[in-house]
């Protein structure tokens, strides 16, 4: 096809990158020669999570697009390219490479870090947090120091800080306004800020103007203040904000703003009806947006116009959902009640720090922003009042309340069509009813059609409640079945493997099930449920095809497809010689080492292949497996007690360790954490536990169904002075009904939110056997608890079950891919590595390894030629042969080597394996990824003769990695 001109993109950040993909999904890379330049050598990277980069995380893992993006659409990177001129006469810009003529040009330059003109702002005393290369210097700016500085108190400050932190240094946050975040937290928002910020070490410095820079006597500079003080300092980085960069926008004589940008109207175009600008380089209105949803809804905008579409910008929503320092911050609409005769409703949590401000209209009849501080958990609700004019409870303080005091959240139905669900791809619930009318009846394929749920995850419940409301309305049944595989839920499957006495999913599958291999959603919870009942070995063959890749292989899978290792701690009680032994053990596998916040020790980057040795060494020093992998009891975290603490009442570390060794290996719906306090000051942070046990004078408090995590709960007081063997039997019974009756990734405080009854329901269940099912509760208990046993050890001793630990299966080497630290750049050299690439039968079939090497109904991974292959065998069934599958092992939406490690399944008639780390399907027979039309794996001709699998490269046309048609 003859493409009639060039659209030319300044600029290749996060938004100069989605206006790429915006054209591309509209189809103009076919009309169109896209051209993009970026400055950075770096491809386009996520800016919102440089922290990452900081922590370690390679450059790669921020990439904002799949490999070979560009490439697959005919769209030309310039990268590390700079554009000096732009010829709007002439309709070319000038770059390093030389001039390009342009139909269209798009300005998404972005901006600068503003730095004041204060003397001495220069080397290790003038740096700033922008870029990757900012961060690199601001690394080797660190090295050798002890203590930084961040000037600038707002967000990226913040970040900046946070990144100090985590460098070692010593950190203090100075800000000229007398309060945190000015621009989007009030006076009590800034100050529970401020006062979580100073509990992370942090030092503040408000209301501190800075005059100049100059040598320091204990450290390299010193900050002379306004006011006469100083403060001493290795480096410095300014975070003051921002400034367009509008630069080659002023010299070719474009329009721009006041304080600077590029003008644009509401179809983002400047002055010059040819040349768009967008994100922070674009002035709308006086206004300059600095978010990234802001600059996304501008390259929308962009692209829908030059596609013949009438998109408009109309400005965007400011309000903020962070977590800052790993304190949740947020800011709705008019946070500061700015609008004239706007009243407000407080919230203010003096012992913990958090805030919560809710601005209504003069008259009440709408609410107008919000301001919160240390729980988010309320954004979403607040967000949709805001948004959609929708209009406030009876009692409006109900919204900002802690839950459980009448706090009224908001139903799907009573949303409007015009409610933004999915804020990452701009998805409304009008666009979902639309979808769900043209015939969208389960929810994989609504995330299909519309995108929702698929950016950053935080709209799934959401968007699940919206989906299923609608179906109701419209006089549908909702299908509450687990999956295609079971009509039933999990709580009813559950009793049928109890009731049934039923040991395998086979067996399951054969009497209550639709049929077929399984899927990643039945398979683990069934597995979850077997081990519940029996408490199996996970890691026999029966089991190991129902596995999650955390289960398999009995550690967490990280994001590069490397596992961490977490040996129990209970109580976080150690001795000096284990101690020494971690560490030993870290510092010969050259692994990463973090205190968690459950008291044990997690050692990150272990390779598949040395994780049976890692765990030889543990368990030689009287280590066990710690289930951190598992949807199971993980810790009871405990303080020092009346053993040491002078304000002790009880024994709590013995209690901890009772608990945890009851407890451990218990496989739940959802991950257990308990925690044990020896008096009421609260140090093991028992109330924020799925079962939290305090101690008082006259024995123990035990509170339940509280968690952390995105949807922090505090958990609720369920009996007062137990003595031990009480506590015991509440918490076995309350454990056991949970496992019975809780959904599947269900937490104990969300199931204890949907449990008709509440608490008072729960109290009769447990304490008051109003189902006379206690005994029953306990003996289930008590199975499981004398079943105890250590996977790690059960593995360590069965050499078949070893053999699932090697990294390929017919070659010694480790991942070759992986670059975890310094260490590791050099292969390891293999012991007996077998010969590879040798030919069998036809001259081009070559053996890849031995049939017995495979795993029925599961992945293994074989080197060849260079290419790590996935293998996965399905059985002999009936009439039809065993079948090998041949599969690229690099996930392309990772970036990770562990497709081998993904469930095998099926759905809808189509054999899949679920990438285990976000869970994309893709067909074993052709690679096709079943969400991403557009991404397809290689695959291999593959076959079993003479007790060998054999593979071969497949035809060009067979192998075309182009989309196909679903």
């Amino acid at each position: 096809m003859t493409k009639s001109g060039n659209i030319v993109i300044i600029g290749n950040g996060m938004v100069g990158h989605y206006c790429v993909e915006q054209l591309v999904m509209r189809g103009l890379h076919e009309t169109h020669a896209i051209h993009i330049f970026g400055d950075e050598l770096h491809d386009a990277y996520d800016r919102v999570h440089l922290t990452d980069y900081m922590n370690g995380h390679d450059a790669l893992a921020l990439c904002l697009h799949q490999q070979d993006f560009h490439l697959h659409h005919g769209v030309t990177l310039h990268r590390g390219v700079r554009v000096t001129q732009i010829d709007r006469d002439a309709r070319t810009v000038e770059s390093d490479e030389g001039l390009l003529s342009y139909e269209t040009l798009i300005l998404a330059t972005g901006s600068t870090p503003f730095v004041p003109p204060v003397p001495g702002n220069t080397g290790t005393a003038g740096l700033v947090y922008r870029t990757l290369d900012d961060l690199d210097m601001i690394r080797a700016a660190a090295d050798g120091a002890s203590r930084g500085v961040v000037i600038g108190g707002g967000l990226l400050g913040l970040e900046a800080a946070n990144a100090l932190t985590g460098l070692g240094l010593s950190t203090a946050v100075v800000e000229f306004a007398p309060r945190l975040m000015p621009v989007q937290l009030d006076e009590e928002g800034g100050r529970a800020l401020r006062q979580r910020v100073e509990a992370l070490g942090i030092e503040v410095l408000t209301a501190h103007a800075t005059q100049e820079i100059v040598a320091g006597e204990t450290c390299r500079h010193r900050l002379v203040f306004a006011d006469g003080t100083s403060h001493e300092t290795d480096l410095v980085v300014f975070s003051a904000g921002i400034r367009p960069q509008d630069r080659l926008a002023r010299e070719c004589g474009l329009a721009v703003g006041a304080r600077g940008g590029v003008v644009i109207d509401q179809s983002c175009r400047t002055s010059d009806p040819d040349i768009f600008a967008i994100g922070e380089c674009a002035c709308w209105n006086g206004m300059i947006f600095g978010l990234v949803a802001p600059g996304y809804t501008m390259a929308r905008t962009v692209a829908s116009t030059l596609a013949g579409d009438d998109d408009v910008f109309n400005g965007a929503d400011m309000s903020t959902k962070l977590k800052l320092l790993g304190v949740d911050v947020g800011s709705i609409g008019d946070a500061h009640g700015v609008t004239p005769g706007s009243r407000s409703y407080r919230f203010i949590g003096e012992v913990d720090g958090s805030y919560r401000r809710l601005v209504l209209s003069a008259d009440g009849s709408s609410v107008l922003g919000a301001v919160l501080v240390g729980d988010n958990a309320y954004y979403d609700t607040i967000l949709q009042y805001v948004q959609n004019g929708i209009k406030p409870p009876a009692d409006p303080a109900a919204l900002i309340l802690p839950r459980g005091e009448g706090a009224e959240l908001l139903g799907a139905d009573a949303l409007p069509d015009t409610a933004m669900i999915c804020s990452c791809h701009n998805v409304t619930k009008g666009a979902i009813c639309t979808s769900i009318d043209e015939g969208c009846a389960d929810l994989a394929t609504l995330k299909q059609c519309t995108k929702a749920s698929t950016g950053c995850g935080g709209c799934a419940s959401l968007l699940k409640s919206v989906f299923e409301t609608e179906l109701e309305s419209r006089g549908i049944t909702v299908d509450r079945s687990l999956c295609e595989h079971f009509s039933y839920t999990r709580q009813e499957l559950y009793s049928l493997v109890r009731v049934h006495g039923i040991q395998t999913f086979e067996d399951l599958m054969a009497q209550y099930g639709n049929g077929g291999l399984g899927c990643d959603i039945c398979k683990p919870a069934v597995g979850s449920i077997l081990a519940s009942a029996w408490n199996k070995p996970i890691t026999d063959p029966l089991y190991i095809p129902l596995q999650d890749t955390n289960d398999t292989f009995m550690a967490n899978m990280q994001k590069n497809g490397t596992y961490s290792v977490v040996p129990r701690i209970a109580g976080g009680e150690i001795t000096p010689e284990k101690l020494i032994v971690l560490g030993q053990v870290a510092r010969k596998y050259g692994l990463y080492t973090k205190i968690t916040g459950g008291q044990r020790i997690d050692l990150f980057g272990a390779q598949l292949d040395d994780l049976p040795q890692i765990w030889t060494e543990l368990l030689d020093a009287g280590f066990e497996t710690g289930h951190a992998y598992g949807k199971s009891t993980r810790t009871v975290k405990s303080c020092v007690g009346s053993t040491w603490c002078r304000y002790g009442v009880q024994d709590s570390v013995s209690k901890a360790l009772d608990l945890e060794n009851r407890y451990k290996g218990l496989r739940s719906p959802h991950k257990l954490k308990f925690a044990v306090s020896g008096c009421t000051r609260e140090c093991a942070e028992a109330q924020s536990k799925d079962v939290g046990v305090i101690a008082t004078e006259n024995g123990w408090n035990l509170y339940v169904c509280g968690n952390g995590g995105m949807r922090p709960r505090h958990a609720e007081l369920f009996a007062t002075d137990l003595d031990s063997e009480t506590l015991l039997k509440y918490i076995d019974r309350f454990l056991m009904f949970y496992i019975r009756t809780a959904d599947k990734l269900q937490r104990t405080s969300v199931w204890r939110e949907n449990l008709e009854g509440g608490l008072d329901y729960l109290k009769e269940v447990i304490i008051n056997d109003s189902l006379g099912i206690c005994e029953e509760l306990e003996q289930q208990m008590q199975l499981v608890v004398d079943r105890y046993h250590c996977e790690w050890r059960d593995a360590l001793t069965d050499r078949e079950k070893l053999k699932r630990f090697r990294t390929f299966v017919n070659d010694g080497r480790p991942d070759p891919n992986i670059r975890t630290v310094p260490e590791r750049d050099q292969v390891k050299p293999a012991d007996n590595q077998p010969e590879t690439g040798v030919p069998a039968g036809p001259s081009d079939w070559t053996v890849l390894c031995g049939e017995d090497d495979l795993v029925e109904k599961s992945g293994v991974v074989a080197w060849h030629d260079g290419n790590q292959i996935a293998l996965f065998l399905l059985p002999e069934t009936g009439n039809a042969s065993a079948r090998v599958y041949a599969i690229d092992n690099h996930d392309p939406f990772s970036k990770a080597n562990v497709i081998g490690r993904g469930i095998m399944g099926d759905l809808k008639g189509q054999l899949v394996v679920a990438s285990p780390l976000y869970k994309q399907h893709f067909r074993l027979e052709d690679g096709q990824c079943l969400e991403e039309p557009a991404v397809r794996l290689r695959t291999w001709d593959v076959r079993l003769s003479d007790g060998k699998v054999e593979i071969r490269e497949k035809a060009m046309s067979e192998a075309s990695p182009e989309p196909v048609p679903a």
